[in-house]
């Protein structure tokens, strides 16, 4: 594979005074001889996907521009580029959730970017309305049910998860998970903090066990009847769907889905997406890099190879996806998730949400 993981001598304070040469826009298809020394471009990212490596593979062969990648969690990355400062070799940080994408706005970690090719592929509520990160996938929180035991009788919204007629039926992630977090945030937006409040005391009364897992697990939970109602990622759901192993298809085949508040706010989406960091070194390689994966056609890759929603609107969504169903989006400016984290958080405490 031609892109790099970073070495300890990328990261020392000699590679940060090499730079790399800028380069023009990716033209959408593979060129026949790519320039060369066309320079590199230092990514930090939080999407451990080998289907994003392959697109940094055709990144480099349409562009002559090497990809040197290190991979970690979001919260390790951020610290990282706020402790590394002006000495960072990170040009690009890319990470999901527009809860961790605020978290790097609150450290300081981006540069802003006004480009018209972004916003022309971004929507508006998927981006940093000051251009310090842009959305590249989105994926949506739903309802997922026991199919055996039929459609929940009134379970329509996020709202309705907390209603006493689902006591000892649902089973959820903890509370310090980012996409509990996020979709909380919102309602906090939304509707206040008094009505959160209520929501998760509510939703914690009809815990069948206490929060733990993740969104897998928790759809293995759900397919075995060991609870009956639970949330997780669309992305998650498209794997097993799409998958060969008869064990996760068989899970896929036992659980059901809602796409929830369809006849009020819409359903909570969430993005994953980066930025400029505040010290690149590589400027035009980094945003060669946005603008290549912002393209329809690499759109569609990321949504075929990890089961994710295209945000350029232009891109096609992978069958297995559109499989899941059709849906309303809630319309929320994802920023929101972030700005109200720490409320959802303290509302989560509360209602002791562990």
């Amino acid at each position: 594979m031609a892109y790099r993981s970073f070495l300890p001598v990328i990261l020392s304070l000699g590679l940060v005074a090499c730079g790399g040469s800028s380069t023009e826009e990716p033209s959408g298809s593979a060129s026949a001889a790519p320039p060369q020394d066309a320079g590199f471009v230092n990514v930090y990212s939080a999407r451990h996907y080998d289907s994003d490596k392959a697109l940094y593979e055709q990144f480099e062969q349409e562009t002559g521009i090497q990809v040197n990648l290190l991979e970690g969690e979001s919260e390790q990355l951020i610290q990282r580029l706020v402790n590394e400062a002006e000495f960072s070799p990170a040009d690009l940080l890319i990470t999901v959730d527009a809860g961790r994408l605020w978290r790097a706005v609150e450290n300081d970690v981006f540069q802003p970017l006004d480009d018209e090719l972004l916003q022309s592929r971004v929507p508006e509520e998927f981006r940093d309305g000051d251009g310090l990160w842009y959305g590249f996938t989105k994926r949506a929180r739903v309802i997922v049910y026991n199919k055996s035991e039929g459609l929940p009788e009134g379970l329509e919204t996020y709202e309705d998860l907390a209603d006493p007629a689902f006591q000892g039926q649902i089973c959820m992630r903890s509370s310090s998970n980012i996409y509990n977090i996020s979709l909380l945030a919102s309602m906090v937006e939304r509707d206040g903090e008094d009505a959160a409040q209520e929501w998760a005391e509510g939703v914690v009364a009809n815990f069948a066990r206490p929060p733990q897992g993740n969104d897998t697990s928790i759809l293995r939970s759900i397919a075995a009847g060991e609870c009956s109602i639970s949330l997780a990622n669309t992305y998650y759901i498209a794997r097993f769907a799409a998958s060969d192993n008869p064990e996760l298809r068989e899970v896929y085949d036992n659980i059901g889905i809602i796409f929830p508040n369809q006849g009020t706010s819409g359903t909570h989406v969430n993005v994953s997406g980066g930025g400029l960091t505040q010290y690149a070194s590589n400027r035009e390689n980094a945003i060669a890099l946005l603008h290549f994966l912002t393209r329809p056609d690499i759109q569609q890759a990321f949504s075929a190879g990890n089961n994710e929603y295209p945000i350029n609107l232009e891109a096609e969504t992978a069958p297995q996806v559109t499989a899941l169903g059709s849906f309303e989006e809630d319309d929320l400016h994802v920023t929101a998730l972030g700005t109200n984290q720490a409320t959802a958080v303290r509302v989560f405490d509360r209602a002791g949400w562990r």
